[in-house]
Formats: structure tokens, C-alpha cells, sequence
């Protein structure tokens, strides 16, 4: 079983017209959510074999969160910032079929139309700090597609916060 969660970065601040798109920090919102959302992870037992993150701010920091609380290495993956879904897609199939367990940290709209793209119930949107659970029956990450992976589980902040 080969098992991916798709999590977006959690919310960035706008209010910092002169960083680049790239170099946006997490709002006050982000950075409450994202150690949550974390800590929710290593309660239901997650234990990630590798973090894969996008190399902007909002998403390394967001990574760096779950990084702690789960106790995982983060690796950068330029291909992730600004990707279409089956760059994304193909990084999953090449991933060392010796990781069973990956955190990918990216952004929308790829992250949305990714989780749809697998069985499963339709999400309109993937929001900030939200987490879309993937398994495969597969040994082999190539193998992990459309016909042999569904999503399992989808959680997000608003769940825990009004």
C-alpha cells in the first residue's frame, strides 16, 4: 500500500506587496492552523517516510510544522511551485518504492484538481491547510494511478475552527 497526502500550504499573508509571490509568509490564520493540523496527523498515527514541499515560504513553513510534530525530513522539489497536475502526478510515480508514507505541500489549484483526479468524493476545493488522503494498493509508485488509488480521507482546519 502506497499512500500520499496532498496538503496545501496553510494561508499566506497578502500583506506584503513587495515580496514576490514565492516569498510570502503564513497570515496570523496559517500559522494557527498549520501546527494543528499537524499535531491531527500524528494522532490518527501518521508516520510519513518523506515530506515533499514546494519551495515557497508559505509552503516550506507550512512543511517545517509537520516536519517537527512528525518527526520527518523535508525535501525540496522545485517542480511543485506553479505546476500543472501531471507534473506533479509523474513526481508521485517516480517517488523510491522503498517510501510507503508521503506528505506532498503544494498549492491550488493543481492540489484540487489532483485529488479529483482520484476516485472518490468530489472536492470543489482544497482550502487552505486542507488534506486529501490518497492510497494505492500498489507496491510500486509508477503504478499509483487513477484505476488503482482513491481518496480515503479529506480533513481541513474549518473542520476544527469556526
Amino acid at each position: 500500500m502506497k499512500t500520499i497526502y496532498l496538503i496545501r500550504h496553510a494561508k499566506s499573508s497578502w500583506n506584503h506587496p513587495e515580496f514576490s509571490d514565492r516569498d510570502r509568509p503564513l497570515n496570523k490564520r496559517g500559522l494557527r492552523d498549520a501546527p494543528h493540523m499537524a499535531k491531527y496527523l500524528k494522532q490518527l498515527g501518521v508516520q510519513p517516510d518523506l515530506i515533499l514541499s514546494s519551495p515557497a515560504n508559505r509552503a516550506r513553513t507550512t512543511a517545517t510544522y509537520f516536519a517537527e510534530t512528525l518527526a520527518c525530513e523535508i525535501e525540496i522539489r522545485n517542480n511543485i511551485y506553479e505546476a500543472f497536475s501531471i507534473t506533479v502526478i509523474n513526481a508521485i510515480k517516480e517517488l523510491s518504492d522503498d517510501l510507503e508514507t508521503v506528505l506532498l505541500f503544494g498549492h491550488n489549484p493543481t492540489f484540487t484538481s489532483i485529488a479529483n483526479f482520484f476516485p472518490g468524493n468530489y472536492i470543489p476545493n482544497v482550502p487552505t491547510c486542507g488534506i486529501v488522503k490518497i492510497e494505492g494498493d500498489v507496491t510500486q509508485w509508477k503504478d499509483f494511478n487513477e484505476n488503482t488509488a482513491r481518496q480515503t480521507a479529506f480533513y481541513y482546519p474549518k473542520q476544527f475552527f469556526t
